[in-house]
C-alpha cells in the first residue's frame, strides 16, 4: 500500500470501520479485523484513533452534524413548508446515498456509544427531528398541512426516508433524486390538507 499522508490515512480509516461495523456489526468487529482489511499493523490504527469506540463516535457524531446543518440550511430560506420538506427530504436521501456505510453506522450501531457520549448524541437526533418539527408547524400555520400530532409524523418521516439505506444501490432503477421526489410526494400526500390536493 503506497505511503498515505495523516489526513488521507485518517480517512480511509474511519471509512473502513464503517464498512466493517455495517458489515459485522459494532460489537462484534475488533480492531484486529479492521486492520486486516486495510493491511495495515493494528499499531498503525491505534496512531490515529486509540479505540473502536473512538470510531464509531467519530463517524456518528461526523453524520450528525452533515444532517444537523442541512436541516439548520433549508430552516434559513425563505421558503414555504411544502418546498422546505421537499428539500430536506432530498438532502437526507442525498446524505445517506453518499455516504451508505456512515449512514447504516449512524442509524443501527450509535446505542453502543458510552455515556457521555450517548447523551450527547441523542440531543443532537433530537435537535434533527426538531427542525422537521418546525416545518411542520409551519405547515399547519400556512394552511397547507393538516393539524396531525407532529412527533408522530416527524419519526414517520424519517422512518421512512432513513429506510432507503436498507435497500439503495447505486445502480438501481432510481436514482437519489428520483428517490427523494417519490418520497416527499408519498410523504406530502398524507399531511397535506384535503383542499390543497389538487392544486
Amino acid at each position: 500500500m503506497s505511503e498515505l499522508s495523516s489526513i488521507s490515512r485518517k480517512e480511509q480509516i474511519v471509512e473502513e470501520a464503517a464498512n466493517l461495523f455495517r458489515l459485522k456489526g459494532y460489537a462484534s468487529a475488533t480492531m484486529r479485523d479492521l486492520a486486516a482489511e486495510l493491511g495495515i499493523e493494528a499499531a498503525s490504527i491505534y496512531h490515529h484513533y486509540k479505540s473502536k469506540e473512538e470510531l464509531l463516535e467519530k463517524i456518528c457524531f461526523d453524520m450528525a452534524d452533515k444532517f444537523i446543518t442541512n436541516a439548520k440550511e433549508v430552516n434559513d430560506i425563505y421558503f414555504n413548508a411544502e418546498e422546505k420538506l421537499r428539500l430536506s427530504i432530498k438532502l437526507h436521501v442525498e446524505l445517506i446515498t453518499e455516504n451508505q456505510n456512515q449512514s447504516a453506522v449512524f442509524l443501527s450501531e450509535w446505542r453502543s456509544l458510552s455515556e457521555p457520549k450517548l447523551s450527547l448524541f441523542k440531543q443532537l437526533r433530537q435537535q434533527y427531528e426538531n427542525q422537521f418539527m418546525i416545518i411542520l408547524k409551519d405547515g399547519e400555520k400556512e394552511d397547507i398541512f393538516d393539524h396531525t400530532d407532529i412527533k408522530f409524523a416527524v419519526l414517520s418521516i424519517l422512518s421512512t426516508i432513513n429506510f432507503v439505506n436498507e435497500w439503495y444501490k447505486v445502480d438501481g432503477k432510481m436514482n437519489p433524486a428520483e428517490i427523494a421526489e417519490k418520497l416527499s410526494n408519498f410523504i406530502l400526500g398524507g399531511l397535506r390538507k384535503k383542499a390543497t390536493l389538487n392544486r
